[in-house]
């Protein structure tokens, strides 16, 4: 069964916020199983191991199959469900947001718990930045140094991302495509070469894709 693009954390990343003086430090990071989330909760709380609170949510799965999040000693309900909500509504999933709360000496009120919590997840998404996976091929392409210019104007233009290039006997690059693309990008590329090019699918892997 083909597997549909769906949308996750482009990488990890960390927002700020202090509402009555009570300092919220904001975290996501895309991860692929509950192994890989609680590690990132388990670093977190490494890093601020006196903080007041670590509430978090995460969702895994393409369909969002395993949802789980936590108060974290907060009132019932208003830190880690409100985040969670977030994280539906941002319709992101594979990922976890994690918001550290230093308190401030001034109480919130469960309403302003449940909005700075969640202004704290929208943030770390944010600040994460979303994408679409796709399935995604590598590809090893070979090409002649007098080619390379034509190559490097030829894919400035296409909707592929370079990984890596080594200039030995001849100009090795490294790259991924979206799998829906590739066809028509070999295509095009031989093309635009005159078929003087190599190219070697190495694996199809699932990436998430800046939109």
């Amino acid at each position: 069964m083909e597997l549909k693009p769906y949308k996750t954390l482009l990488g990890r990343a960390q927002d700020e916020i202090v509402i009555n003086k009570s300092r919220f430090l904001c975290y996501g990071a895309p991860c692929a199983d509950e192994t890989e989330a609680l590690d990132f909760l388990k670093q977190v709380r490494g890093i601020h191991p006196d903080a007041t609170h670590h509430c978090y949510a995460y969702a895994l799965q393409p369909n969002m199959g395993i949802m789980r999040y936590s108060d974290d000693g907060e009132p019932g309900g208003t830190a880690g469900l409100p985040m969670m909500e977030v994280v539906k509504a941002k319709n992101v999933t594979n990922c976890i947001v994690v918001v550290t709360r230093y308190f401030g000496g001034i109480l919130l009120g469960a309403g302003g718990l449940v909005r700075a919590y969640s202004q704290g997840a929208a943030l770390a998404i944010d600040a994460c930045g979303v994408g679409t996976v796709y399935p995604t091929a590598r590809y090893m392409v070979d090409i002649a140094y007098n080619l390379w210019g034509r190559a490097e104007y030829f894919l400035a233009s296409q909707p592929v991302e370079l990984e890596d290039k080594s200039f030995t006997d001849k100009v090795s690059l490294t790259l991924i495509v979206k799998a829906q693309d590739e066809e028509k990008f070999i295509t095009a590329l031989t093309s635009a070469l005159d078929g003087r090019v190599e190219t070697l699918r190495l694996e199809e892997l699932y990436k998430a894709w800046k939109a």
